[in-house]
């Protein structure tokens, strides 16, 4: 693999792509992500805003093993005041 062109969603077979100077690309499969680690409705709801806002940031969590810690640490139901 070479230097990362691009990252983005694709609403078409729900992936985060990533693809390389070198025309490889890396589709990582968001539902089965969410499948494995996501508990709850918050969960999920963090891993899409995730994916629908910074990709590059989901697939940096997969790919660093930290997803889970960061699910559990960020997506803690709290009631409005």
């Amino acid at each position: 693999m070479k230097r990362l062109v691009s990252c983005e969603y694709n609403f078409d077979n729900c992936c985060v792509e990533l693809k390389f100077t070198d025309g490889s690309i890396i589709a990582i499969d968001t539902i089965a992500v969410e499948n494995e680690v996501a508990d709850n409705m918050y969960q999920r709801s963090e891993l899409d805003w995730l994916i629908y806002n910074k990709p590059l940031e989901y697939a940096q969590l997969i790919f660093s093993g930290e997803l889970e810690m960061y699910i559990k640490d960020n997506s803690e139901h709290r009631l409005i005041d």
